[in-house]
């Protein structure tokens, strides 16, 4: 039987679920919502880099990332800039992006990962 690991648990989710080599990631969004999409998603892969690290693993181990945005017409490039720039390049994982409301209308990005340990 193997085990869960749960990190940064709280009332109603934790931040990182491990199971069989496998991290499961909530979702990851900016600190700093005055910001734009880009300097959003920017902040948002910085958390799952360091998410990432605190368990074992690291961009290169991402199996699969959900992408939200409120505004896909308008906000997909300036995610996509970010998203560019930080991949690993030759461990581009699957990904999905989707237009949806966020919990705050200030969010401009939210990213759930899967990831291998």
């Amino acid at each position: 039987m193997s085990s869960i690991q749960r990190y940064h648990v709280g009332p109603r989710m934790s931040e990182i679920v491990v199971h069989n080599n496998t991290v499961y990631m909530a979702g990851q969004i900016a600190e700093t919502l005055e910001k734009d999409t880009r300097g959003q998603t920017e902040e948002a892969l910085a958390a799952v880099d360091r998410m990432l690290a605190e368990v074992g693993s690291d961009k290169t181990k991402i199996l699969s990332v959900t992408i939200y945005l409120p505004d896909v017409v308008n906000e997909y490039d300036a995610m996509n800039a970010a998203w560019s720039e930080w991949v690993a390049p030759g461990h581009t994982p699957a990904r999905t992006t989707v237009e949806a409301r966020l919990a705050d209308p200030r969010y401009r990005v939210e990213l759930t990962v899967i990831a291998a340990l």
